[in-house]
């Protein structure tokens, strides 16, 4: 079974703590722009001593500022969405000197005396044995199901591939999505799957090229583009299959943003680049799990705003499970040598791990 990993908070009676000094702050004199030697966040826990009191965001990511609120709670803003006025935290340390501590072992399992000090295969590759990775996200997904935030972050590989549809579709039809994240190519193949069985002209099934098959993708943005919206085109040409229509059917949200190589777009595609971070960052603040699939750029994206923690409605302080998986090593490294060190990493194709996946729930 499922056991929620422990929070510990730092001791702040320690001297270097109790002592501290209160956090220096200073207002904002321009929109979009911090004061010089302002504080910038990790993706870990930080606490800010305030008026004697350490606090803690609820909300964080990595690379923003940190406001302290008229009503006294701590807000973590990219510099871009800073407004005139806001009190910023100041501060370039992060041991307590200047109010600020950062704490990155509050979730860390103490080491086992007995474990070896040198070990072979502790990298993530091809050859990594990844049995006890997928029960324990099965165990994750169904605590997560009743008590939690699943965000899921796709590339278009799941569209190729018939069986790889089939079972995104009964994760969300089974609860499993709480939300995804994908770009315009994802929604487009998966649609054209729906409607032709084919994406980029290529059967789903088979892989057979249809006749001017080239053409399939392009009539489904029009025709969508046509109808105005996603819903308004599965109701218009009675869709009934397919990862987009399992979100529509099932009101699960989905945030589709821009690359500057799109056809079309599809109408939902957030084409301004700082409005789809936002509005991907206000999906990943939801967020108690968030996995990556097969999307280089996504998942990095993503992996930049979502942070280790969160905080819960009755003030818990629970972990932000991250998981990223690709078929190539590169990018999944990638990940974690972007500071993202919470992160569980498979490398494999997209299509084995879904379909493991809902085998594993006892799907299909």
């Amino acid at each position: 079974m499922f056991k929620m990993p422990e929070y510990e908070a730092p001791d702040f009676s320690a001297e270097e703590l109790k002592n501290a000094p209160n956090a220096r702050w200073e207002a904002v004199e321009k929109d979009g722009v911090a004061p010089e030697n302002y504080h910038s966040t990790s993706m870990y826990p930080e606490y800010f001593k305030l008026n004697g009191e350490w606090l803690l965001p609820a909300r964080s990511r990595m690379d923003s500022s940190v406001v302290w609120a008229q009503d006294g709670t701590l807000k973590v803003v990219e510099n871009r969405n800073l407004k005139k006025g806001d009190r910023v935290i100041l501060g370039r340390t992060e041991r307590g000197e200047e109010g600020i501590y950062l704490h990155t072992t509050g979730f860390e399992k103490k080491r086992d005396a007995s474990e070896d000090q040198f070990v072979f295969r502790q990298g993530r590759s091809r050859e990594t044995s990844y049995a006890r990775d997928y029960d324990r996200l099965f165990e994750l997904l169904k605590y997560e199901r009743e008590h939690g935030n699943v965000v899921w972050v796709m590339g278009p590989a799941f569209s190729f591939d018939a069986d790889a549809r089939k079972a995104m579709s009964a994760m969300i039809d089974n609860g499993y999505v709480d939300g995804l994240m994908a770009g315009n190519a994802l929604a487009t193949h998966d649609l054209e799957g729906a409607m032709f069985h084919t994406a980029l002209g290529q059967d789903i099934y088979t892989q057979k090229c249809h006749p001017n098959g080239h053409y399939n993708h392009l009539d489904v943005l029009n025709r969508v583009r046509r109808s105005g919206s996603i819903p308004q085109f599965i109701e218009d040409y009675k869709i009934d299959n397919g990862i987009i229509y399992s979100c529509v059917k099932n009101d699960v949200p989905f945030v589709l943003t821009s690359s500057i190589r799109d056809d079309g777009p599809l109408p939902e595609v957030i084409g301004d680049a700082y409005a789809g971070q936002s509005t991907m960052r206000a999906m990943v603040e939801k967020a108690t799990t968030v996995i990556c699939l097969a999307t280089m750029l996504h998942t990095i994206a993503t992996g930049n705003m979502t942070p280790s923690y969160t905080v819960t409605e009755d003030g818990t302080v629970r972990p932000v499970f991250l998981y990223t998986v690709d078929a190539d090593e590169f990018v999944v490294n990638k990940l974690l040598d972007r500071g993202s060190l919470s992160a569980t990493t498979i490398v494999t194709n997209v299509q084995d791990f879904i379909s493991l996946t809902v085998k594993g729930l006892g799907l299909m």
